[in-house]
Formats: structure tokens, C-alpha cells, sequence
């Protein structure tokens, strides 16, 4: 038998948290197998790997949401079953997961202090203004300006994440466990996070913290371990190792990093957007998108880049604007109606809005191409296995077969599937919102390899990123959004990280001047 590599002494004081041998398997997939991981306190540690390496399924195992089906979890030295969430938070562990658990039809505030709910006097009618002030004054440390009575389910992705960080920390907990928690943040919210977690560590108080940035890693954690197709790698100094190492325990391979692409001359215009307007935010968004192009749109949280992509496909109503697809004047009020006119849209909510989880893998990818899979009313199941066949392969997608049901697998990996299912449809113009969240650093680069090739194959790209280094790697051009209006167009050879943040700041600057 193979010798476990043993982990190096960690920082930190006491030991919080021991998971020993932990062993867990779902159907076809063995997630972990042996599995050693150590929490001391006063410790940011960090947990890394690919996607399907076992790190969610830790610490679901850790918040009680699974049980293993061996090795034993220890809790300040002593063996502890974690039945549930509600035992997990009773001795004071709190988990932010990756794919969030609000309740849409609620608000801000009820989500956050769901089951703790403060009351009148009587006792049975929950009080409204103190459950709002307590929310509120969670939301201003993490300095997020959601109002705690809106509802869930009219926020955006970072909106939601931000109220998911405030409910994990309105428990007193030891022990904070945050999975990909940066993955719909632009960059100042994750500074705010990030003086909120190093707030948080205390001489008795720990985080684990799962990314796949590794500059966040570097800058924030102590220790690192490691995972590799649910199996433990190594757990070291986070001091100790280069980016390029941790990347090279995760995949088990170099991975180098990219270059900017080279300017490019403009050629046909496949996409013409004339003063589109919405309700609630969009002002005058006007853009063009050339044939074999990847136009980046860059900007804060909120700016109306996800809101411009939605109200484009027909998601969500327009009060005014003019769209032109190939020359020729279009009416998209509907997603199908964008469909059927080659605009393929990745949402950046892929549970909400790009799978069924339910279903089967290749039944997600056929979706959007379900006529071509089916002759006079009957499934063609054959060439629908045989399609997804291809992208599994094509995108390295970690399932042990297409017919596994989607949920079952890994975020990154369902990210996989709604990329594939729109390469099957074959678009011409492709909208991706956040492409490569929560997808780790080794298939990050498989997914920007596979954006320039569709490019460069005529296909016509809109990239939404919250990663000002991944706009400027991809982007031929650059359209900044601040407050629903686009205040800069840049050339990628123009472009750097400080004047997208100016731009991305600039309607909020304005206001500053004349407010003084």
C-alpha cells in the first residue's frame, strides 16, 4: 500500500478541527477516499483542487449536510456525528457553500436570520424592525449596500453571495468554512471579504477558505491543503509554495499562463444594440459586436453588465433600445426569440437559469437542440448520448457517464455542461456572464482555449467578468458599465486593471464631487 504523504506542522494554535480517513461515495463516484485534513485555530486555511476533487463534499461532510461512509470527524479532540446544519451551527460551524441556500421568496433579512427571528412582546409575532436593524447592521460591516427588505429573489449572484457571507457570520461560530465565497465579487468587494475574514481570526476562531484564484490564496491564507480526485496530496505553509506549485499538486501538471490577444482588425458587425433602457437601471446602452470577436464588459457589482445580457436575449423587459443582428433589424422579446436568431446566453446563475438539475447530462446539453435529437415527435436517444459523448470529452467534463444526473456533479462541472449545451446549438453569437466561475485554475485555461478557438472559428463572443485579468486577457475590446451606462470603450492594447477602475468608477466619482 501506498504511504499517505504526511502534512508539514501548520500555523496556528490549538487544533479545532481533525477529519481522519474520511471516505465518500455517491453512485458511479467515489468523491473521497481517505481523506486527512487539520484546523487550527487562529489559521486561514485553505483547501484546494480541481473541480471533483473532493473539496465541497469535505466540508459538506464537515456542515453535516452528508455523512461519510468512513473515517471519523473530531471537534476540539473528541469524535463528534454532525447529523445536520442545525447541529453544525450549534457547535459553531458556519459554512457559505458555492451554490447558495436562500430562499427567493423571502427577504434579505428573513434569510439571514431564518429560525432566529427576533419577537414582539407575546413572543409569536416576529419583529420586523429589529430583524431589519440587525440585518442592516451586518450588511454595512460587510459594507454592501443591499437594503435587508428586498427580496432574494431580485438580487443578483453577488448580491445573494454578499447576503450568504452576513448569514454565516451572524452565528457565533469558531469555525467559518467559505466555498468559492470571491467567485461573483469584483475586486473591491473582495477586499471588503476579505478584512471581514481576517477580522474573523481570532486565538480561538478559524477559517477554511476554497478558491480557485490563487492570488487570493497567496495573499490571504496561512495553509494550504490539497486534494486530487478526492484523495489527499499535502497540506503545507502557504508561505513554503509558489502559485506554480499549488497549481502543479492540483492538476498534476504545469499550467502556463496567457497573453493578451493580439489587435485585430474590425470586420463584419454582427451585433448592433441601440439605446437599450430598462425600468430600474439601464440608461442609453449602446454597442457594437464584430464577427470572430470577444468583446469583454467589465465593471462593478450592480453596473448593469448581467442586466444589459438579460434584456438583450429577451430576459427581461426593455423600455427602450434597437437591436440588430446581421444587418437586419430584430424584436427579441423572448429567449426563444434569441435562440432561433443564433444568440446563445450563459447565465451567470446556471442553477436557476441554465440547467435542469434533475436531468441527466446529456439531456441538458440536447436542451437548447432538441429538434436536430428528434424525428416525427421521437428522441433520437442514440445521437443525443452520442453529442454529449463529444463535449464531455471535448471539455473534460468529470462524469462517469452522460447519462449521470446533473447534480450529482462537481459546480465546475455543471459550469461544463451549460457551455456545452450551447456549443451543440451551434450559435453565432455567443453571450458568456461569468464563464469561469467557480471553475478551477486548471480548467480555467481549457475554458479561455476554447473562447479564443470559437472566435477564431467567426463565432462572435459578449465575455461578463468580475476578473478584471481575465477581461484583459480575452477581450479584443473593452466596454466598462458603471451605474447602467457604459463609460468607456477601451482597446484591449489600452486597456489596463487601473483605468477599468476608473471607469467602472466613474458615475459614483461624479456624484462625490458635487455631494461636497
Amino acid at each position: 500500500m501506498t504511504a499517505r504523504p504526511s502534512p508539514s506542522a501548520p500555523p496556528g494554535g490549538e487544533i479545532l478541527l481533525e477529519a481522519r480517513a474520511i471516505t465518500k461515495v455517491f453512485p458511479g463516484v467515489k468523491a473521497l477516499s481517505d481523506v486527512d485534513f487539520t484546523l487550527r485555530a487562529g489559521q486561514i486555511h485553505a483547501l484546494c483542487g480541481e473541480n471533483g476533487a473532493g473539496k465541497s463534499t469535505l466540508m459538506k461532510i464537515i456542515a453535516g449536510l452528508y455523512q461519510p461512509d468512513g473515517g471519523e470527524l473530531r471537534l476540539h479532540g473528541q469524535p463528534v456525528t454532525i447529523s445536520g446544519p442545525v447541529q453544525a451551527h450549534e457547535l459553531g460551524i458556519s459554512v457559505i457553500h458555492q451554490e447558495f441556500f436562500l430562499m427567493n421568496h423571502l427577504t434579505v433579512a428573513q434569510n439571514i436570520f431564518i429560525g432566529r427571528e427576533p419577537k414582539l412582546p407575546g413572543g409569536i409575532l416576529n419583529d420586523d424592525r429589529r430583524l431589519n436593524a440587525m440585518a442592516q447592521e451586518l450588511l454595512d460591516r460587510l459594507g454592501v449596500p443591499i437594503d435587508p427588505r428586498t427580496q432574494v429573489r431580485d438580487l443578483s449572484v453577488a448580491a445573494q453571495q454578499m447576503v450568504e457571507i452576513a448569514k454565516a457570520l451572524s452565528f457565533d461560530s469558531r469555525i467559518l468554512i467559505m466555498d468559492e465565497p470571491t467567485a461573483a465579487l469584483t475586486a473591491s468587494e473582495v477586499e471588503t471579504l476579505f478584512r471581514i475574514i481576517r477580522g474573523f481570526r481570532t486565538d480561538q476562531t478559524a477559517v477554511v477558505y476554497i478558491s480557485h484564484r490563487m492570488e487570493e490564496i497567496k495573499a490571504l491564507c496561512d495553509q494550504i491543503t490539497v486534494l486530487r480526485d478526492g484523495q489527499f496530496v499535502a497540506s503545507r505553509r502557504a508561505a513554503d509554495l509558489a502559485i506554480s506549485d499549488v497549481i502543479q499538486l492540483m492538476v498534476g501538471r504545469q499550467v502556463t499562463s496567457g497573453v493578451r490577444p493580439q489587435p485585430r482588425r474590425a470586420t463584419e458587425t454582427v451585433l448592433k444594440v441601440e439605446g437599450l433602457c430598462t425600468r430600474s437601471l439601464l440608461k442609453n446602452v449602446t454597442f457594437e459586436l464584430q464577427k470572430g470577436e470577444i468583446l469583454g464588459f467589465a465593471g462593478l457589482m450592480g453596473a448593469g453588465r448581467t442586466e444589459t445580457a438579460r434584456a438583450l436575449v429577451g430576459a427581461d423587459p426593455k423600455t427602450a433600445g434597437h437591436v440588430t443582428v446581421f444587418g437586419r433589424p430584430v424584436t427579441i422579446a423572448h429567449p426563444a426569440d434569441a435562440v432561433r436568431l443564433g444568440i446563445g446566453y450563459l447565465s451567470e446563475d446556471r442553477k436557476r437559469y441554465g440547467l435542469i438539475l434533475t436531468q441527466s447530462v446529456a439531456a441538458n446539453v440536447a436542451l437548447p437542440s432538441l429538434g436536430k435529437f428528434s424525428k416525427g415527435g421521437w428522441l433520437r436517444e442514440s445521437q443525443m448520448l452520442a453529442a454529449a459523448e463529444r463535449h464531455v470529452k471535448a471539455l473534460s467534463i468529470k462524469t462517469p457517464s452522460v447519462q449521470q444526473v446533473l447534480r450529482n456533479l462537481s459546480g465546475g462541472n455543471m459550469q461544463k455542461v451549460v457551455l456545452a449545451k450551447w456549443l451543440e446549438r451551434d450559435c453565432d453569437i455567443l453571450i458568456f456572464d461569468e464563464p469561469t466561475r467557480g471553475i478551477d485554475v486548471g480548467a480555467k485555461q481549457e475554458i479561455y482555449d476554447l473562447l479564443r478557438r470559437l472566435a477564431d472559428q467567426g463565432k462572435s463572443i459578449i465575455m461578463i467578468s468580475s476578473e478584471l485579468e481575465e477581461v484583459l486577457r480575452l477581450s479584443d475590446r473593452i466596454y466598462v458599465m458603471c451605474d447602467g451606462r457604459i463609460t468607456g470603450e477601451l482597446a484591449n492594447a489600452d486597456a489596463s486593471q487601473e483605468l477599468i477602475m476608473t471607469l467602472a468608477t466613474q458615475f459614483e466619482a461624479k456624484e462625490s464631487e458635487v455631494s461636497r
